[in-house]
């Protein structure tokens, strides 16, 4: 017996954390099943004993049968990793896969409309405007012609875009695998982008509803709506919807516009070059547009002939004899200073029809050739004289008796400046006031033949002078009219009260606020050139308001009337006997005053000129009983001219302008005053008539003012502030 040894072992104490584990063992249930060293059934063993076998048992014994028991599951792992590992981590990645391809079509699809809400937009309006011949004058909008059906254009027309857009067109479901991965090939050989892979369908998606953002969620959505189209149309539609829609440059949408455009013909009529031609835009419209760059317009088109010969929509032979031969030499509408009636015309068009959902064509009053024409005299005379004078800008209105705008240039040059200075700009008329003063007098009980003193004259500290700081007596009004005496016009209006002018200038269609102080008289009110020309318009009618208009109908394309123009009660606004006075009056403006260059060959002419102080503003308004025209020129900055009058530049564009209105149209007389003015006038008016005109109009249309003495007038006066100095330093009137 060995010293100290007892029967089962020694057992030292345990503390903590081995205490604790102390009996945990692996009982026989535990255990593998036919392990060798499965222990032996006992029927008197208790579980005590056997915990106390067990760790009996020596560690060397037990570090063995781990490792067997380890070694055998790391060979059955080794022989069923390869395939089962791949397929599982495979099912894995696709199962990662899907959910991320759902998560990212619910995120884009997020970001749309509702797929049931969507529906094809309708084309946004075009107002397309028209002169009182028919034709187009100017067009606002997206330029969209009609929509054309796909059984209405020659087959070669829609092949085209087909060919180079979409070969597989008929075939794919809104998009194109072999395509995208055909362009990604050719994009990464090229080292860039040079192949687009979107299909027709997705072009049309992204015209339609989405921007030309270049992004990666643009992208989604027009798959994702391409494929929703292809379920809601038909390939027949959606090819028509992308020919009528597709963006041509120049502002045309749609084939039948770009047509109209490039080749002054319907979308129906073009040929195979020039269809090749227009499919050939849609890759760069703005860069290869054909009246901008003829030679890449071209040479894009012959890529598009060898893409339909390669298709087989055309053969060899057509494509050869197609080649360079598209016609594009179109001048596009709407250019020039017509653009200032376009502009106009916009801004009333909401009082007249409210919003615009469809196209309209404005039928307006507008005379095309007039247009040219007063276009031309402005441009012509600036041009000419603007560096002399210092005078940068000009306007010029002309319209019937009745209000009709037959012309309206609001500036030299509309690329450079769209601001109108017919309609929109207010400057001080001058002495082209003054006829509302001495109508206001007529109407209080004067005559033409009224004296009245020219003399100086001081109100409040206030020392206005005439022109030429002379003065000349006792004159009559018609002499101080046409003479633009300053002194008489401000005795005259403080006589019949600021406030009685400023009415009569309201009542005769003067809308801006005039200021009722004794310097209404010389004009210092600002008013624009259109309400000037409108108010002088009674004059030449008999003396009935008028509203001055430019639009008459305005239809839908289709030939929906929406509005036209209803005649309009015509108030008399000033009486038979007072029109004929101031035609009277304003004759002698163009016989011995300040517009003696201003003459139509046989038409009896009347009017008023007017310059501002410091020169800044130079006026001349005249009229027939045909037309009533007012022209402008001065400086948008309000700064002073080298001393341009209303009596030079303005008379100068004006009688250009009337000469060619009025060739060929019947000479007809001024309205006169019915009987003369007054029986002491009788003898003294038939004596001193001038020399009939053709039409033979009434004497007192032709009423010419007792000649004033040597004492009193000037000689060959052309102002007193219009003009009379520049006619003795340089010999002209001015």
């Amino acid at each position: 017996m060995a010293w100290g040894k007892k029967k089962g072992g020694r057992k030292e104490p345990l503390f903590g954390l081995p205490a604790a584990l102390a009996d945990l063992r692996l009982t026989a249930a535990d255990r593998i099943p036919g392990g060798e060293d499965k222990p032996k059934k006992s029927a008197k063993s208790s579980p005590k004993r056997k915990s106390e076998d067990a760790g009996d048992e020596p560690p060397r014994e037990r570090k063995a049968q781990a490792s067997r028991s380890g070694a055998k599951r790391r060979a059955k792992s080794r022989g069923g990793f390869g395939l089962g590992r791949l397929v599982y981590w495979g099912a894995v990645l696709s199962l990662w896969g899907v959910i991320a391809v759902i998560g990212v079509v619910i995120y884009v699809g997020a970001h749309l409309p509702p797929i049931q809400s969507l529906e094809i937009p309708k084309r946004p309006p075009t107002i397309q405007i028209v002169g009182i011949d028919g034709s187009v004058l100017a067009q606002r909008g997206e330029m969209a012609g009609a929509n054309v059906a796909l059984k209405d254009l020659p087959p070669y027309l829609p092949k085209a875009f087909i060919a180079i857009e979409d070969r597989r067109f008929y075939s794919h479901y809104g998009i194109d695998p072999v395509g995208i991965l055909r362009a990604l090939v050719t994009n990464v050989l090229h080292r860039g982008v040079s192949q687009g892979g979107s299909t027709l369908t997705q072009q049309l998606a992204k015209n339609l509803f989405l921007t030309q953002e270049r992004t990666m969620q643009r992208k989604l959505q027009e798959v994702e709506l391409a494929i929703w189209l292809e379920r809601k149309h038909s390939k027949d539609e959606i090819l028509e919807l992308y020919l009528n829609r597709v963006y041509f440059g120049s502002g045309a949408y749609g084939v039948e516009a770009a047509a109209q455009r490039y080749f002054g013909k319907s979308a129906k009529n073009v040929t195979i070059a020039e269809a090749a031609m227009l499919a050939g835009l849609v890759k760069s419209p703005s860069r290869l547009a054909p009246n901008r760059n003829p030679e890449g317009a071209e040479a894009r088109a012959q890529i598009v002939l060898a893409a339909m010969a390669d298709a087989k929509f055309i053969t060899e032979a057509q494509a050869k004899a197609s080649t360079g031969h598209a016609s594009y030499n179109v001048k596009p509408v709407g250019a020039g200073t017509v653009n200032y009636v376009a502009d106009w015309i916009g801004e009333v068009l909401d009082d007249l029809v409210g919003q615009i959902d469809d196209s309209i064509k404005v039928e307006t009053t507008i005379d095309p050739k007039l247009q040219s024409v007063a276009e031309a005299a402005i441009i012509d005379e600036l041009a000419a004289k603007s560096v002399k004078f210092n005078v940068s800008q000009g306007a010029l209105v002309a319209m019937t008796p009745d209000g009709a705008v037959r012309a309206m240039v609001g500036g030299r040059n509309y690329s450079e400046s769209q601001y109108n200075r017919a309609v929109t700009a207010k400057r001080q008329p001058g002495s082209s006031f003054k006829p509302f003063v001495y109508l206001t007098a007529l109407e209080q009980g004067l005559t033409p033949d009224t004296m009245r003193q020219d003399a100086p004259i001081e109100v409040k500290g206030w020392r206005p002078e005439n022109y030429t700081h002379e003065y000349f007596g006792s004159v009559t009004l018609t002499q101080a009219l046409a003479m633009s005496l300053n002194t008489v016009a401000i005795r005259l209006g403080l006589e019949v009260g600021p406030k009685n002018v400023v009415r009569t200038a309201h009542r005769l269609g003067i809308s801006s606020k005039l200021e009722p102080n004794a310097s209404i008289a010389l004009g210092t009110s600002e008013v624009s050139v259109v309400e000037l020309v409108g108010a002088y318009a009674p004059f030449a009618n008999g003396g009935l308001a008028v509203t001055p208009h430019v639009v008459t109908r305005i239809k839908t394309l289709g030939g929906k009337l929406l509005y036209m123009r209803q005649p309009e009660e015509r108030n008399q606004v000033i009486d038979a006997r007072y029109v004929g006075m101031m035609n009277a009056m304003m004759r002698e403006t163009l016989i011995s005053g300040t517009a003696k260059k201003a003459e139509i060959p046989g038409w009896p002419a009347a009017g008023k000129t007017g310059t501002s102080q410091d020169y800044r503003d130079a006026w001349f308004i005249g009229y027939t009983a045909n037309l009533v025209t007012g022209v402008w020129l001065g400086n948008d900055d309000n700064s002073p001219t080298k001393k341009a009058t209303g009596g030079g530049l303005p008379v100068e564009v004006w009688t250009r302008f009337m000469k060619t209105a009025h060739e060929g149209v019947p000479v007809a007389a001024l309205p006169s005053t019915p009987g003369g003015w007054g029986l002491s006038n009788l003898a003294q008016a038939a004596s001193q008539v001038s020399s009939p005109t053709p039409a033979g109009p009434p004497a007192n249309a032709g009423y010419r003012p007792p000649p004033p003495t040597r004492a009193n007038v000037r000689p060959e006066a052309a102002a007193g502030l219009d003009g009379w100095l520049m006619d003795r330093l340089f010999g002209g009137n001015r």
